[in-house]
């Protein structure tokens, strides 16, 4: 996806419009997917403290967000991962997750790590392409049956 010339990625925060709208979709179908646990799931999920944020374009067009917030000194989290269904499976997401990895390294951090829920396939699926490994839930995640953890050591 990097070499596509109409796809690009854009450095942002949490007052970005596009992100704002993106994260709107995320959660309206995270709702779905979470069900009755989305409650619990989205009073950790609040952007407005967020100043690592990515959207991605294609052709001028929102397409995908994430974003980076420190966990610990050594630690950034990915939180708020979405791609535009009609766009997804053509490496958008994978592009973002660099994007995120790369922008954490610069700020000195040494891994990433997220939560991400048992139902959400191609999350999971995302993680493991990506050389994620799985880690125990941390945090908030502790106990928690539908959440999975993972940690990646940035290079």
């Amino acid at each position: 996806m990097s070499d596509k010339p109409s796809c690009s990625l854009k450095r942002t925060n949490s007052e970005n419009p596009d992100f704002i709208k993106l994260v709107a979709e995320l959660d309206a179908e995270l709702a779905i997917i979470d069900g009755d646990e989305h409650a619990f799931y989205s009073q950790y999920n609040k952007i407005d403290k967020i100043k690592e944020a990515i959207v991605v374009y294609k052709n001028d067009i929102a397409i995908a967000c994430g974003a980076i917030k420190p966990y610990s000194s050594e630690a950034m989290e990915v939180k708020r991962m979405y791609v535009n269904p009609e766009v997804r499976n053509m490496g958008t997401a994978t592009f973002m997750l660099k994007g995120l990895e790369k922008w954490a390294t610069e700020l000195g951090y040494k891994k990433c790590i997220l939560e991400t829920g048992k139902r959400q396939e191609d999350a999971l699926a995302l993680y493991a392409k990506n050389r994620y490994k799985l880690i125990p839930n941390y945090g908030q995640y502790v106990g928690i049956e539908n959440s999975v953890c993972y940690k990646k050591d940035l290079d």
